[in-house]
């Protein structure tokens, strides 16, 4: 029986999947938490595998002893920044530190959104690595100096498993120039471009003051070997390695529903946005996944859920009770400002009420048109620059929702499927070890 392994290190844990190649079964799985906060120390995560892997180990021995291949998946954006000596200098700001936000304004008029969107296929917002340099540089000038590197989680945890990291800590020592990462990843730290595959160094510079070594970016089916000789895949930014996992390809687009939501489709062409609405990121495979997020999506269902003291299951029976359009009554759910559109001082407003709309029944139905109004208005942004959309894919904990379920195909305008729950980012970097076995 071959064996792979695929790793999922997102902002709340770590999971590990141990699939069969001839079945495509998950023999072994395991989880590790990973410290709460928008500032973390990229050693928690590296803790959290070994312990994701110790738990799926099927006895004593080591899980990878089994494995002939494997590939890691993860959080994108986080900003590990790292010396000569290859030891973490500060904690990795993650993708949800704000903190940012001034630096990402500030390049946004030094180098003008349109220039940003045409290089890297992005304009600048906090989330971005870009952004976390130009403040490191701006607020930690004497780290800043320090830097010799710069990775992403995944890139970092891909680099330590393989056996590298600070002299005495690792068996292969800090070498800097074996950090690898993949397009996916790469393509949203606002300093790569898309269209030519290469780093955009003078934006690197512009951002952090000084030119450092970068992940070298693997090509889809490239790999690499660990301490072992075993073939390790690129890895995948978290979204990317979903739309692998779930085997979406040209014309659909994953909806996934947790506390903010993302609509990102799989498309043959590259697009650019210059209102910065859709990040025009690159896939694992060698085609691209423009993305849309916004802050609004399950969460709505959970204030809606307080407000009339009921369970979710309950939220559901009520909205699937009332009509279509909720009697007129709507619901904005800015609950926390939005992201798309980008109103990030917005509040919720619910209107339509008259004596015969404001009933239970109508407000719960009309949270669930509101959160799926916010995401479809991130499938009407992907629609305008062409990408084509024929199947909606929903996951994440919001589709579990039967409300959710058969609302969606209405307010979406697609049709819908709801796979099984699955961890589908460390699936996805299973399949794509799999894929490094054969190539």
């Amino acid at each position: 029986m071959t064996q792979v392994l695929g790793v999922d290190s997102s902002t709340q844990s770590c999971k590990v999947v141990v699939v069969d190649t001839a079945t495509g079964d998950v023999v072994r799985q395991g989880r590790s938490a990973h410290p709460d906060g928008t500032s973390v120390d990229p050693n928690a995560w590296w803790h959290a595998l070994q312990a994701a892997l110790a738990d799926a180990s099927a006895d004593d021995s080591a899980v990878l002893s089994g494995v002939e291949a494997w590939a890691i998946g993860g959080q994108q954006h986080g900003m590990v920044a790292l010396d000569a000596d290859g030891r973490v200098i500060r904690d990795a700001l993650l993708w949800n530190d704000k903190r940012s936000a001034d630096a990402a304004a500030d390049l946004t008029r030094e180098f003008g959104a349109e220039e940003l969107a045409r290089r890297t296929g992005l304009v600048p917002v906090a989330s971005f690595t870009v952004t976390k340099l130009r403040w490191l540089r701006d607020h930690e000038p004497d780290n800043a100096a320090r830097v010799a590197a710069v990775a992403l989680p995944h890139d970092w945890l891909t680099w330590r498993l393989r056996g590298f990291g600070p002299a005495g800590e690792s068996p292969r020592g800090p070498v800097l120039d074996e950090l690898v990462t993949d397009r996916s990843d790469a393509s949203g730290t606002g300093y790569w471009n898309p269209e030519t595959g290469d780093y955009d160094r003078e934006l690197l510079v512009a951002a952090l003051g000084h030119d450092v070594v970068l992940p070298r970016v693997l090509a889809p089916a490239e790999w690499v070997t660990d301490a072992d000789g075993r073939r390790v895949g690129p890895g995948a930014g978290d979204n990317a390695g979903a739309a692998l996992g779930l085997g979406a390809g040209p014309g659909d687009v994953v909806v996934s529903i947790g506390t903010s939501g993302t609509v990102f489709a799989v498309s043959d062409d590259r697009t650019v946005d210059s209102s910065g609405t859709v990040a025009g990121f690159a896939d694992c495979t060698g085609r691209f996944l423009p993305l849309v997020a916004t802050l609004n999506a399950a969460r709505v269902l959970d204030a809606i859920a307080r407000v009339l003291g009921v369970d979710h299951a309950e939220l559901s029976r009520l909205a699937l009770t009332a009509e279509p359009g909720a009697g007129g009554l709507t619901l904005v759910p800015y609950f926390e400002g939005e992201r798309t559109p980008n109103l990030p001082d917005a509040t919720a407003s619910l209107t339509g009420m008259t004596l015969a709309s404001t009933t239970r029944e109508n407000l719960a139905r009309a949270a669930v048109e509101g959160m799926l109004s916010g995401l479809a208005a991130g499938l009407e942004a992907l629609r305008a620059l062409g990408v084509p959309l024929e199947r909606a894919l929903l996951i994440g904990g919001g589709a579990q929702s039967e409300a959710v379920r058969e609302i969606a195909p209405l307010v979406l305008g697609l049709p819908v499927e709801v796979p099984e729950p699955g961890e589908y980012v460390a699936l996805g970097a299973a399949r794509q070890a799999a894929s490094v076995l054969r190539a």
